[in-house]
C-alpha cells in the first residue's frame, strides 16, 4: 500500500479512493487521521492537484460525520473561506465542504442558515453541471435539505424533497432518505405512513445514521400510542447513538429526549441534532 507520505502526484487519486472507501465502511477515525497526515505535508501548486486541500475536506467531512459538528463547523468556515473557486476541482471541494457545513449548522440546529447554505450549493451545482458530474452531491444536498425541512416543522415540503430526491439516490444514503421521509410523516402526524416507509430503510443504515432509523420508528410508534413498543425502540435507538457516534453527536441528545417523553422521565441534558451525508 502507498504510504501517503511517500506518494507522487500520481498516486494521490489512488490514496484517496483508499480514504473514501474506508470512509462508507465507517472508519471515520482511522480517514481523518490519515486525511489530516495528508493535509500537514509541504503544499505542492494547485495546477498539481495538491493533496492538501483534498485532505483538509475529507477530514472535516468525516469529523462531521462522527458527529463532533461544533469544532468541525469552526474549521469549515476557515476552510471554505480559503478555498478559493479558482478552477473547477476547487469549486467541487468548496461545494463539499459547504455540503458538511449544511449537516454540522443541522446537527446544531441552526436551520435557517442550513438551509440558506443547502440553497446556494444546489445553485453553484446546477452552474457547473455541463462541466462535472454533480448528481451524487446535489442528492446529498437535497437529503440533507429534507431534514432541514423536518427541522424547521415544514413537514410536507420535506416529504415533498424527499419523494422527490429518491429515485436519483443510491448506496446506503437510500436508507437515511427513507427514514427521513417517514420523519416528514411523523411531522405531518401520518405515523402509520411512516411505520411503512421506515421500514424500506433497510438493510443497515451507515454508521453516520446511527440510531436515526430507531428514533424515527420509536417517534412514529409513539404517535400511535403503542408506548411499550416505542419505549424498547427507543432504547435501541440510544445504544446504537452510544456505540456507533462521538460522545459529542447531538442525535445522542436526541434520543434520551425521546426516551425521557415516552417514558415520563427526566432527560439527562443533551444536545440534539439531525443525521450527517
Amino acid at each position: 500500500m502507498t504510504s501517503i507520505r511517500t506518494a507522487r502526484d500520481s498516486e494521490w487519486q489512488e490514496t484517496f479512493v483508499r480514504l473514501r472507501t474506508m470512509t462508507r465502511q465507517g472508519r471515520y477515525e482511522e480517514v481523518e487521521a490519515e486525511a489530516r497526515a495528508l493535509a500537514a505535508l509541504p503544499r505542492r501548486p494547485w495546477r498539481r492537484r495538491p493533496p492538501h486541500w483534498e485532505a483538509r475536506v475529507l477530514a472535516t467531512g468525516t469529523a462531521v460525520m462522527h458527529g463532533r459538528v461544533t469544532e468541525a463547523l469552526d474549521e469549515l468556515d476557515r476552510l471554505i473561506a480559503e478555498l478559493e473557486p479558482v478552477g473547477l476541482n476547487s469549486q467541487m471541494l468548496r461545494l463539499t465542504a459547504r455540503g458538511n457545513r449544511v449537516v454540522a449548522l443541522s446537527g446544531l440546529r441552526r436551520y435557517a442558515e442550513a438551509e440558506t447554505e443547502a440553497l446556494g450549493i444546489l445553485r453553484g451545482l446546477s452552474r457547473i453541471a455541463h462541466r462535472a458530474p454533480v448528481s451524487r452531491l446535489e442528492a446529498n444536498t437535497l437529503g440533507h435539505l429534507a431534514a432541514v425541512l423536518c427541522g424547521l416543522a415544514r413537514h410536507e415540503e420535506a416529504e415533498a424533497v424527499a419523494r422527490g430526491n429518491l429515485p436519483r439516490t443510491d448506496g446506503p444514503a437510500v436508507a437515511v432518505l427513507y427514514a427521513t421521509l417517514a420523519r416528514s410523516l411523523n411531522g405531518q402526524g401520518r405515523h402509520e405512513e411512516a411505520l411503512t416507509e421506515v421500514r424500506r430503510s433497510v438493510p443497515h443504515p451507515p454508521r453516520y445514521a446511527g440510531g436515526y432509523v430507531d428514533l424515527v420508528t420509536a417517534e412514529a410508534l409513539s404517535g400511535l400510542g403503542r408506548r411499550a413498543e416505542a419505549e424498547t425502540t427507543a432504547r435501541r435507538a440510544l445504544t446504537d447513538c452510544e456505540r456507533q457516534l462521538h460522545p459529542s453527536h447531538p442525535r445522542l441528545g436526541e434520543a434520551r429526549a425521546l426516551l425521557a417523553r415516552v417514558t415520563g422521565e427526566e432527560p439527562r441534558e443533551e444536545s440534539r441534532g439531525e443525521p450527517g451525508e
